[in-house]
This record gives structure tokens, C-alpha cells and sequence, in this order.
């Protein structure tokens, strides 16, 4: 009796373990994606709150994500936050920059003067000077001069254009002037706006950029001068544009006309279409597409 009993928990013990609930593998191996997720913390300084500057009495901040392992100075990513210039934070921001934290770069995440506080052009002012302090830092947080690229979603497209395409030497500097060369490797932008006096003139007027430049004299001047296409040239880092076609919040034609004024000028650049894609929001799919473009697109460039 007692022989039969220990052959069935023998019996029972065995089909358990084959179970795919008590399987090895559920027990001990882990994806790559759930492996890197699960060490992540342990990978990264993360310094938050950190003052680039001060303006109109308004202290700006950054927060560093820093690699921990990393024995030379690393690809550096920094991140402009979107919200149409009106509303929004970088703290919000986190999961939109995952991608490059999990490519083992650095990330710098960036706030600015919403319109609330300053009016145009005081964020790219801010996003110069928060690209100027990457710069003189660079040593400190191990950040690779030579490979700094700039992205954001909307509002923070936009930023990321305007501040990797500036030249050096104008008056949006002014508030944190310096000698250093303001130069970045590429630049990534998430459906940005790069015609911005389009979008206070009818037909394309919308609110946020109306908001952004308030009651101002000499508005048109003003959103010429914030505007990307204003600066393209021969010279230009590398531009990368993903953008829905049918983006009810920033003309898709934004990123068109972006496009095709940067290739006339020679510069290396690429305009990823979402068919039938709105203002983001897009399928996971849409965005697995679009980030092995983007990866493909640094890789070309020697950022990868």
C-alpha cells in the first residue's frame, strides 16, 4: 500500500513538473526585453532637477540619465518634451526616451519656459542653452560631444530642429552665451512643426501656436524666426521626420516641405510616413517600423 502511494506522488510529482506553469523555462529564463527591464535601475546614475539656467526669474532644470558601466564618453541623447509650447513637462516624458536608454546611451531630459511664463522665442532659447550646458558638462557626465542627438514629440520636434539647426552666433543664444560650437550629430523629430508663422495665419492657424506668441508686435517676424525652415542650408546634421498623414494637429505638409527644402540643400534626411496616422497615438506596429528606421538611420550615420 504504502508502495503504490510513493509510485502515485511520484506519478504526481513528475506531471507537475513537466506542467508549463512549473516549466524551467517559466522558472528561470527571462526574454531580453524582460532581462534588460528587470537590470535597468542598476544601469543608470539618475540625476534629477539638476539647474541649467535661470530666465525672467524662472529656474530651469534637466534630469541626466547617466550609464554607470560606460569607460568612454557615451552617445547622448537629449530629449525636449512636447505640449505645444502651452503645457506639459519633462516629467512626463520617461517612457518616450526607453528606446535609447535601452541602446545604453546617456539621456539628457529637458524643461523649458512654457508660454504661461515667457512667450516665443523663449523655448529655444532654453533648449540652446540646455544643448550648451551637454556641452560644457560633456566631461562630468561622460557625454560623447561627437555624438549628441536631439529628439522630441510635437512641441519638442520642433525644438529639437530649431536648436540642431541653428547657426551659431544669433541672438537666441544671448541668454547663455558662450564660445562653444553648438553642434549635434542627428537630429529625430516626432511630427514637429518646422513652418511656425504657417500656423498663425489661416488656413493652418492653430490655437497653441497663437497661444505661443501672445499679443507680440511683429508676430509673423517672430515665428519666421523660430521657425526650422528658416535655417535650412547646406551642412545640416542628418534629420530623420516621422510623421501621420493624416496628423489633425501639425500639418503633415510641415514635415513634406521640411523634407524636400533639406534634400534640395544636400543634407542627409528622411521622412517616415504613418498611413493614416494622426497626431501620434500610432499602432505598435507603426512604431516598431518606425524605431527600426530610426536605428537604421543613426546606424548610417555612425551613432549606432
Amino acid at each position: 500500500m504504502k508502495s503504490a502511494l510513493a509510485f502515485y506522488l511520484i506519478l504526481l510529482l513528475c506531471a507537475l513538473c513537466s506542467s508549463p506553469a512549473f516549466s524551467q523555462d517559466r522558472i528561470t529564463v527571462l526574454s531580453d526585453t524582460a532581462r534588460w527591464a528587470s537590470t535597468v535601475a542598476e544601469q543608470y546614475w539618475i540625476q534629477p532637477d539638476i539647474t541649467y539656467g535661470v530666465a525672467n526669474n524662472y529656474t530651469l532644470k534637466l534630469d541626466v540619465w547617466q550609464r554607470k558601466d560606460a569607460k568612454t564618453a557615451a552617445p547622448t541623447l537629449i530629449y525636449y518634451h512636447g505640449g505645444g509650447w502651452v503645457f506639459g513637462d519633462r516629467t512626463g516624458a520617461t517612457l518616450l526616451f526607453l528606446p535609447y536608454l535601452e541602446m545604453g546611451w546617456n539621456v539628457i531630459n529637458v524643461e523649458y519656459r512654457m508660454a504661461s511664463v515667457s512667450l516665443a522665442p523663449a523655448a529655444v532659447e532654453d533648449c540652446r542653452c540646455a544643448l550648451r550646458w551637454a556641452i560644457r558638462n560633456a566631461k562630468q557626465y561622460n557625454i560623447d560631444t561627437d555624438r549628441i542627438v536631439l529628439t522630441g514629440h510635437s512641441a519638442g520636434g520642433h525644438l529639437s530642429l530649431i536648436t540642431g539647426m541653428l547657426a551659431d552666433g544669433t541672438d537666441l543664444d544671448n541668454n547663455c552665451h558662450g564660445k562653444e560650437k553648438l553642434k549635434v550629430a542627428a537630429i529625430v523629430n516626432w511630427y514637429g512643426i518646422s513652418d511656425v508663422a504657417d500656423l498663425i495665419q489661416s488656413p493652418n492657424l492653430r490655437d497653441y501656436a497663437v497661444m505661443w506668441m501672445g499679443s507680440q508686435p511683429d508676430q509673423l517676424a517672430i515665428a519666421k524666426r523660430v521657425s526650422p525652415l528658416t535655417y535650412v542650408r547646406a551642412g545640416l546634421p542628418p534629420i530623420i521626420s516621422i510623421h501621420g498623414d493624416a496628423d489633425p494637429v501639425v500639418p503633415y505638409e510641415d514635415s513634406v516641405r521640411l523634407h524636400h527644402a533639406l534634400t534640395v540643400a544636400g543634407v542627409p534626411n528622411e521622412l517616415v510616413t504613418i498611413k493614416g496616422g494622426g497626431h501620434g497615438e500610432f499602432k505598435e506596429a507603426e512604431l516598431e517600423d518606425a524605431y527600426e528606421k530610426i536605428r537604421a538611420f543613426l546606424r548610417a550615420h555612425g551613432l549606432q
